[in-house]
């Protein structure tokens, strides 16, 4: 077989892509080498496992997913910024959902602290600076913020608000003007 100039980056790449089309759970090292059109073995000088690419294409869906945020986030700030931040997630969604789903793989502790997980975190962090928030209030915010817009990105890519005539973009419209209220208000009694 001809050399394809195989690198760990192409091979996560290639992995990403596949992920896309695919889904991120149907990724393994076998179908990534039939892209190449190279056999498994190849592939193993430059990923370990299945589990080892699942791993990599994770790590490089968080930044470049970080990338994005943190280019959409630039200058904005209240409730500019939390739209900018929720619609960075929403499309990279759309547009990648197998690198999406790879954001949501467990990392072990050491991996994942030197992810762009961390950035993510202080992307949260960084636009609820607007909103005045201390803790315990502020971990409480960016837990609330995942868990809605994951939650609202998961149930729309399954299909979930297509029963309905109300327009999604409006009810993800609503949805954030509700959380930049919650979040102007501060604290919950």
């Amino acid at each position: 077989m001809a050399r394809v100039g195989l690198t760990p980056e192409r091979v996560t790449r290639a992995g990403a892509e596949l992920a896309d089309e695919v889904g991120f759970d149907r990724v393994t090292v076998s179908e990534v080498a039939r892209r190449f059109g190279v056999k498994v073995a190849s592939l193993y000088s430059h990923v370990k496992s299945s589990q080892d690419l699942k791993t990599r294409i994770a790590l490089f869906a968080l930044e470049e997913l970080a990338d994005r945020v943190a280019a959409d986030l630039a200058g904005r700030a209240g409730r500019d910024a939390l739209v900018a931040f929720a619609d960075a997630y929403r499309d990279y969604a759309r547009e990648h959902p197998g690198r999406y789903a790879a954001t949501r793989l467990r990392l072990d502790p050491e991996t994942a602290a030197a992810s762009a997980g961390v950035r993510h975190a202080q992307m949260s962090r960084a636009l609820l600076r607007a909103y005045d928030l201390t803790e315990p209030d502020q971990t409480h915010a960016v837990r609330m913020l995942g868990s809605a817009f994951h939650g609202y990105i998961s149930l729309e890519a399954a299909g979930g608000f297509s029963h309905t005539p109300v327009d999604s973009q409006e009810s993800w419209l609503w949805m954030l003007d509700s959380l930049d209220t919650v979040l102007r208000n501060g604290k919950t009694p």
